[in-house]
């Protein structure tokens, strides 16, 4: 349990100097056993959610939003590289970079129609 309890304020630490001047809520979920953290820019909107494991890596789903709230990127991360599909959305266009390894295997670009 000391070494948990450790681990988490280190995990705090590094999260606090990664993201300085970014207001942030943590929580310790002991089901999954991950940190889940929630990023805020300035004016009070979520900047970023997601997850880290209590070594400090991230993991499973994240979401990065503008300033708007309007969703930006949303891809996954296991034990802190990115895999699978992510989705990096513009006004005009979404691109579908799918990662391996945290490594792009393709990536493909669609143009957004109005209207839909």
């Amino acid at each position: 349990m000391k070494k948990l309890v450790l681990l988490f304020a280190f995990l705090i630490t590094v999260v606090s100097f990664a993201q300085k001047d970014q207001k942030r809520e943590l929580k310790f979920n002991k089901d999954t056993n991950l940190i889940e953290v929630t990023y805020f820019h300035d004016n009070g909107v979520v900047s970023q959610t997601g997850f880290y494991t209590t070594d400090g890596k991230l993991q499973g789903e994240w979401l990065s939003f503008n300033t708007e709230g309007e969703k930006t990127v949303s891809g996954n991360y296991d034990n802190g590289k990115k895999v699978g599909k992510w989705f990096y959305y513009t006004n005009e266009t979404v691109k579908e970079v799918d990662y391996n390894e945290n490594v792009i295997a393709s990536l493909k670009e669609t143009e957004v129609k109005e209207g839909i």
